[in-house]
């Protein structure tokens, strides 16, 4: 592709396309390739491959720019296997240490820190680069492209969505510890019944998190049951809670009432209630909100400004340099199935924009 390709410690990957003066910083735009276990097709690539599609563009129509131009692919986004995502964003931008996670195991047991290393020696023959601000190599502006994931692009008829900011996250586990028992002889009144006490917490947790607003987004997605037989009274049990809110005064309220709404729930168990992620509400730089506006405007494309719901590494490019996000409709507002889709066309048009967007921004 004639891109020079290197990788971060972080396993971040990216290709380059030289500006006319080395010595700028380089505009990044990209995004994931994992997905979940029933993801769709779109869901992160495709904002990579937007992006190496803007850069061959560029390329391809003998534009030369005076930044060089990188595409990147940010290591472990969606958080399905190992916890929390957004590992690769948060570590190139100092978020978090890049061994912050080194110790986080997938269900099989494997660490995050020795698939890790094992991922890398695979790539050795990749030349290795600088991670980030971390060590210095701070980009001068991000922009990533991204299905929307919501119905709202399509329901209104628009091309484009212009991102405005990225609503907050709190995500934690939970974990309740009763007793085991036999399902056909200990009595009601002696159990310790941990999935009982579970059913009870969330019953609690949905009362604490009620908004007739409908803003607040609040989900159990995952529960694991000890020792899972169906004539055994359940002697543990986990689930996760994912947390969000645009405003971080709501978020910060709720995130904080979630243990004493658990530990209330509990008639004869036990629980702890362990954070394990934390993200403020995050605002995208105005100018690239703007830059992107009139990108869309010049194709003759229908925008909007819009929250994201969702969680993408924008997030945490947006305290290092100026980002923004550029969103595309999806089918139905599905995402994270294999249903997930988004027309040709349509991710034609984000990628016309996203390629207008990076050459204006690697000329300043």
């Amino acid at each position: 592709l004639g891109l020079a390709v290197s990788i971060d410690r972080m396993a971040n990957l990216f290709l380059r396309l030289e500006g006319t003066d080395p010595t700028l910083q380089p505009v990044l735009a990209g995004s994931h390739m994992d997905s979940q276990p029933s993801g769709g097709r779109f869901d992160g690539i495709w904002g990579v491959i937007a992006a190496l599609e803007a850069v061959q563009a560029v390329r391809d129509a003998g534009v030369t720019t005076r930044r060089a131009v990188e595409v990147v692919a940010w290591t472990n986004e969606e958080g399905s296997r190992f916890a929390p995502g957004c590992m690769g964003s948060m570590a190139f931008g100092a978020a978090q240490p890049p061994d912050a996670w080194n110790a986080s195991t997938d269900t099989d047991g494997l660490s995050f820190g020795a698939e890790l290393a094992a991922h890398l020696d695979a790539e050795r023959d990749l030349p290795r680069r600088p991670l980030g601000v971390v060590e210095g190599t701070a980009p001068f502006a991000y922009v990533e492209a991204h299905i929307e994931q919501g119905p709202r692009l399509e329901a209104e008829g628009v091309d484009i969505g212009v991102v405005t900011g990225i609503q907050g996250a709190r995500w934690f586990t939970v974990e309740v510890l009763g007793r085991s028992d036999h399902a056909g002889t200990a009595p009601l009144s002696l159990r310790k019944d941990a999935m009982q006490d579970t059913v009870r917490a969330i019953t609690a947790l949905n009362a604490l998190m009620a908004d007739p607003a409908d803003v607040t987004r609040f989900t159990v997605g995952r529960v694991e049951v000890s020792p899972n037989s169906s004539n055994s009274v359940a002697e543990r049990v986990r689930f996760s809670i994912d947390l969000r809110h645009p405003d971080a005064a709501v978020l910060r309220a709720k995130g904080d009432a979630v243990a004493a709404a658990v530990a209330g729930a509990m008639t004869t168990c036990a629980a702890t209630v362990v954070e394990r992620f934390n993200a403020d509400p995050s605002v995208f730089a105005p100018g690239i909100i703007a830059t992107i506006e009139a990108a869309a405007a010049r194709l003759g494309l229908r925008s909007v400004r819009m929250p994201s719901g969702a969680f993408h590494d924008a997030r945490f490019l947006a305290p290092v340099c100026p980002a923004g996000m550029i969103f595309v409709p999806s089918r139905g507002g599905i995402s994270h199935h294999p249903s997930e889709y988004t027309s040709p066309a349509q991710l034609a048009a984000g990628t016309r924009v996203l390629a207008s967007v990076v050459a204006e921004l690697a000329n300043r």
